[in-house]
């Protein structure tokens, strides 16, 4: 059994990069782009309007100023400001030359083709010629992922077509001769499969493409079969259940006559101790145990830092600083332990009612989770704690 750190430095040490495909820019959303991003144009293109009103001189605030000119946005001003003049302009329209500031409608007052200002609020109301980006500049990184930010940003920048990283395959398997799909109605020893199913949607949330391959019964020659044609279809291999030390876990027999080479199968942290990890050449296998909370928590901290990392992404789970409003207490503290929490109104963290690694009902409205650590029973009310934000699809 190895410590969480030391499992995680394993996985991250074995990834290896995807190479590049160019994908069109409405196909790029969560992908990770493969090279860095320089704008073509500055940002504003020129001095634009903040606002609808009127541009005009600073030095004539006090006049009763002539419209001469109204611009719509998308047009270039045909007259220049002069002594005693002012052109309407349209949010996002080009400022006139002659022109220092544009006075809001609401500030103003107009009638018969003069305008009076009766505000003065010192705003300017300019967006100056690339006070945003500068042509030229360096705006997005390699290794950056894909938000719907950033994909305003890549077609602020004119790329109509990106250079991202390919997608990683990640085959699943459910293992357990109680499982049954959603669809089965479940005997008095049966369950339905989650785990399949959670990890198809956390893999999607991770951009790669996810294959379900079912369920594996608990024999020998069911286990190898799926595992063996999921190794030739798949990049990664998430395969929940099975793992374990009980008499009908076949899977590490089955990993060992496949030639998988088994990096560690036991960690120091609860929920979650019965995980392994291992490679076939570039193939990686991720075993998880069948508790439903053991797989989410197992794939959240190791499995997405591998596949975004194989992608060219460095990833870097949100840590909040906040204050336990209750006291945490355990029994056992020979393993650093997670638990799922969320905040209240004032801020402060809350423990989720949490029944042990079946519950996954817990981690409905969790919003993260707390680590306590190895030989710490206790978490007084009222001290600074660390939280893990969990992603959101």
């Amino acid at each position: 059994m190895i410590s969480f750190k030391e499992a995680l430095k394993i996985v991250l040490a074995s990834c290896a990069a995807t190479e590049s495909e160019r994908v069109p820019l409405d196909c790029a959303l969560n992908r990770i782009l493969a090279g860095n991003i320089v704008s073509d144009v500055d940002i504003p293109p020129a001095d634009l309007s903040a606002m609808d009103g009127f541009a005009c001189r600073k030095a004539d605030l006090d006049k009763t100023l002539k419209v001469i000119e109204h611009i719509p946005a998308g047009s270039l001003p045909e007259k220049a400001i002069g002594p005693g003049e002012c052109s309407r302009i349209m949010t996002g329209a080009v400022i006139p030359s002659g022109a220092e500031q544009v006075i809001m409608i609401e500030h103003a007052q107009e009638e018969n083709g003069f305008v009076r200002v009766v505000k003065v609020t010192g705003a300017a109301n300019v967006r100056m010629k690339a006070e945003d980006v500068r042509s030229g500049t360096l705006v997005l990184t390699k290794g950056t992922r894909i938000t719907p930010a950033v994909i305003a940003v890549l077609a602020s920048a004119g790329c109509a077509i990106v250079n991202v990283h390919k997608r990683i395959s990640v085959g699943i398997i459910a293992t357990g001769n109680e499982l049954v799909e959603p669809i089965v109605v479940p005997a008095a020893a049966q369950i339905r499969n989650s785990n399949g199913y959670q990890l198809f949607a956390q893999t999607i949330s991770c951009g790669c493409t996810p294959k379900y391959y079912g369920i594996a019964v608990d024999t020998p020659e069911s286990t190898e079969k799926m595992i063996r044609r999921a190794l030739e279809e798949s990049d990664v291999i998430l395969m929940s259940g099975g793992v374990s030390m009980g008499d009908y876990d076949c899977v590490p027999a089955v990993l060992e006559k496949l030639g998988v080479e088994i990096n560690f199968d036991s960690i120091a942290m609860k929920p979650g101790k019965p995980a392994t990890f291992g490679k076939l050449g570039k193939k990686a296998f991720f075993g998880m145990p069948g508790n439903p909370v053991s797989t989410f928590i197992i794939f959240e901290l190791f499995v997405r830092p591998y596949l975004l990392q194989c992608m060219g992404h460095t990833y870097k789970p949100l840590i909040v600083k906040a204050s336990l409003k209750e006291t945490i207490s355990r029994n056992k503290t020979d393993r650093l332990e997670f638990y799922p929490v969320q905040f209240d109104e004032s801020g402060k963290v809350t423990r989720q009612s949490y029944n042990g690694s079946a519950h996954i009902h817990s981690y409905i409205d969790a919003e993260g989770i707390v680590a306590i650590q190895k030989g710490t029973g206790q978490i007084e009310a009222g001290t600074g704690i660390e939280v893990r934000i969990l992603e959101r699809c």
